[in-house]
């Protein structure tokens, strides 16, 4: 029997946050996704 992954759902707020890390603060992706406790994947 399969388990059923659980997908996390993020606010509109945390995507701007994880973007503006990288844009505006110059942070690589992994940094971001490090300092935001997701997988970097997750950013592209």
């Amino acid at each position: 029997m399969k388990e059923r992954r659980i997908c996390k759902r993020y606010t509109q707020s945390f995507k701007e946050e994880a973007v503006a890390l990288i844009t505006e603060q110059s942070y690589s992706v992994q940094q971001a996704a490090d300092s935001l406790g997701i997988r970097s994947n997750m950013l592209y």
